[in-house]
């Protein structure tokens, strides 16, 4: 049986949490080369000594924050894709998921288009392994709904990458279009879903 968080367990998770939305938001304005941790650290009201209470270091948080979407994808795809039993309604799930996702999470995917390159060898390899597991599950929602017997793993990979192309480039949209979270999730998921489509 788990024993339950005591307060001081609570506000170190919190401070923790506070850390990597001060990491994502910081990185994402001004690169990972361009933030120091002392920077991180007066965000959220503390040193850049006392960071280390919670990260190895600058790179240790740029590998938490990348690690923990990439499994916050593969954790939530898995789960709407679970709990859709038709093959239709399970490929706009996915595509409902990831736009939500891209358009709630919007700096992150910046760090994660931008600075992927200056993570530690170790947080590199799980965020590729994760994204790979992310992929094959949109390939395998796509060739459900594929009529041809014959379709390429290649070919579904290109359309998926494809498709979340289309949908991550939102981060960089104008502030206006990311402010009409509603309307631009409507635009996204009918263009993401002609697109996987489009050879059907």
């Amino acid at each position: 049986m788990t024993s339950p968080l005591t307060a001081r367990d609570r506000a170190k998770a919190e401070r923790s949490d506070a850390l990597l939305h001060a990491a994502a938001r910081l990185f994402a304005d001004r690169g990972y080369t361009g933030v120091s941790l002392e920077e991180i650290g007066a965000a959220v009201g503390v040193s850049g000594p006392a960071v280390y209470r919670h990260f190895a270091g600058k790179q240790a948080l740029l590998g938490a924050v990348l690690v923990k979407v990439s499994h916050d994808l593969v954790d939530g795809g898995d789960r709407v894709a679970t709990a859709a039993a038709d093959p239709q309604e399970r490929m706009r799930a996915l595509i409902r998921f990831h736009v939500d996702f891209a358009l709630g999470n919007a700096e992150v995917i910046q760090v994660q288009d931008r600075d992927v390159a200056h993570l530690a060898d170790g947080d590199r390899a799980e965020v590729r392994r994760l994204q790979r597991a992310y992929i094959e599950l949109w390939m395998d929602a796509l060739a459900a709904i594929d009529p041809r017997d014959d379709v390429a793993r290649d070919e579904l990979r290109l359309r998926v990458q494809a498709c979340f192309g289309l949908i991550n480039s939102t981060p960089h949209s104008t502030r206006a279009a990311m402010r009409r979270h509603s309307a631009t999730a409507t635009v996204l998921v009918t263009m993401a879903e002609a697109a996987l489509r489009a050879l059907i």
